[in-house]
């Protein structure tokens, strides 16, 4: 999955880059609105993490714009408790906040609910045909049968489970998947795909590759 950080503070946004990296996670980091932007009309996003005071702005105002134009959940981060700045948060179109200083599990539990909201779902497990599969733990089971997943196979077969029936281009997952700064081409799509196929397919799942437009997951 690929996360947008708004955050002008670099300590703390490093940190959380380096913790949600560790899942398997790209994430930009845009130390302004101006390069959120920026970023946004760029690259498509699966959650942005939103700073509330920031060098050219404050975050909310970006948040009611954005509303406008996408439908990306957001969470925002702020050092204000006060009621009211969270309730307006809320109001703007914020799916959810955390207040700093926060705790990195806190964090990553706020991105799961938010995104479990989003899908419909109510807990973590998607179903995939018969089998089961965590996002959070990189499981996947069908019966008394499991596979681990690495984080990198996992975040695709996420892509691919939270979108059943669509079609990926190679470059659309390359997007999902890597960050900017990140130094890889097309073929590490094919790869991992690769990898993820000789995972699932003793649990019945497949990719399948759609001439000419990419590659979509097939469950029996």
């Amino acid at each position: 999955m690929r996360y947008l950080l708004v955050e002008d503070n670099a300590e703390l946004a490093d940190s959380v880059v380096k913790r949600l990296a560790m899942d398997g996670h790209a994430v930009d980091h845009a130390l302004t609105l101006a390069d959120a932007d920026a970023c946004l009309r760029t690259a498509r996003y699966d959650l942005i993490l939103l700073d509330v005071m920031l060098p050219d702005g404050d975050g909310r105002d970006f948040l009611a714009r954005s509303r406008a134009q996408i439908e990306t959940p957001v969470i925002v981060l702020t050092a204000r408790a006060q009621v009211s700045d969270r309730v307006g948060a809320l109001n703007q179109g914020a799916d959810d906040y955390i207040t700093k200083p926060f705790d990195f599990s806190e964090l990553e539990a706020r991105v799961r609910a938010v995104l479990r909201r989003r899908g419909g779902s109510a807990r973590n497990e998607i179903t995939l045909g018969t089998a089961l599969f965590d996002p959070m733990s990189g499981n996947l089971r069908l019966g008394e049968d499991n596979v681990a997943l690495r984080n990198r196979e996992t975040r695709l077969l996420e892509v691919f489970a939270r979108h059943p029936g669509q079609t990926f281009s190679k470059g659309q997952l390359l997007d999902r998947l890597f960050s900017f700064d990140a130094d890889v081409t097309e073929n590490a799509i094919e790869v991992y795909v690769g990898r993820l196929r000789r995972q699932i397919g003793p649990l019945g799942l497949r990719i399948e590759t759609v001439r000419g437009l990419g590659y979509r997951l097939e469950t029996e």
